[in-house]
């Protein structure tokens, strides 16, 4: 059976830790970037037959995370793997305020983890896998709120339309090569997780949408975590996977 490896950052919860799940395939090799790990994730990944490999590790430190995943790989022989994929899934959503009263420290979280260290990651995992002869795959999970935007949250959409742009640089720059990677940034839609529980829990003078959010729960508009993991992970595997640099799931 042909093992293949999917490196998975923020699997720690909500739609990371239920991607992760479902990534627990017989045979293959499962890399969690978190700033935490799960409990329960290394006994259902020997139950499955998967390997599983859990890192520690803060994505606010983008330049730690990004050196340690190349010489992780550098170390991987090129015939260990039939694939390799990368799924950039982890963010932050910074206290919810207008630019004019965020704290410098809070925005620059935001940017670390929402922007830099997906990036870093990326130019990490393509310099690494070069030379591996096998077909690559960059997932990079992005936000309707990179394509439009909204008060009181300049961080989180600034780097998701961010993530959405280097993007479509960078499967410019992989379509060059003869074995380029396949690459997208992709919207998941709306999920029931914690960040919905931040957003809709704002105060209204400092978040003007927060009744938009609230009516989005109530009215039964929100995925679920299991079933916005799966709509992605599907994505994932489509034939024509890359031919979208940026895309969003309920466009399918």
């Amino acid at each position: 059976m042909p093992k293949h490896l999917t490196i998975l950052t923020g699997a720690s919860r909500g739609m990371g830790l239920a991607m992760a799940r479902q990534l627990l395939r017989p045979g293959h090799t499962l890399l969690c970037i978190s700033r935490s790990t799960h409990s329960t994730l290394a006994q259902e990944a020997s139950a499955q037959g998967c390997t599983l490999e859990s890192w520690e590790q803060d994505l606010a430190q983008p330049e730690q995370a990004a050196t340690r995943l190349r010489e992780w790989l550098q170390r991987t022989a090129a015939g260990a793997y039939a694939s390799a994929t990368l799924i950039n899934n982890a963010g932050v959503i910074p206290p919810i305020a207008p630019l004019s009263a965020s704290a410098a420290a809070d925005l620059a979280m935001a940017l670390r983890v929402g922007l830099e260290a997906p990036m870093l990651l990326c130019a990490a995992f393509l310099g690494a896998t070069k030379g591996w002869g096998v077909p690559r795959k960059v997932l990079n999970i992005s936000s309707g709120l990179g394509r439009r935007p909204m008060a009181s949250q300049a961080a989180y959409c600034a780097a998701k339309a961010g993530m959405d742009h280097f993007t479509r640089c960078m499967a410019l720059d992989e379509t060059r090569k003869p074995l380029g990677a396949k690459v997208c940034s992709l919207a998941p839609g709306v999920i029931d997780t914690d960040m919905q529980v931040q957003l809709r829990s704002a105060a209204p003078e400092a978040f003007p949408d927060v009744q938009n959010f609230a009516q989005l729960q109530s009215s039964g508009m929100l995925s679920s975590a299991p079933e916005a993991a799966a709509r992605v992970l599907a994505w994932l595997d489509r034939p024509d996977f890359g031919a979208q640099p940026v895309a969003d799931v309920r466009e399918a």
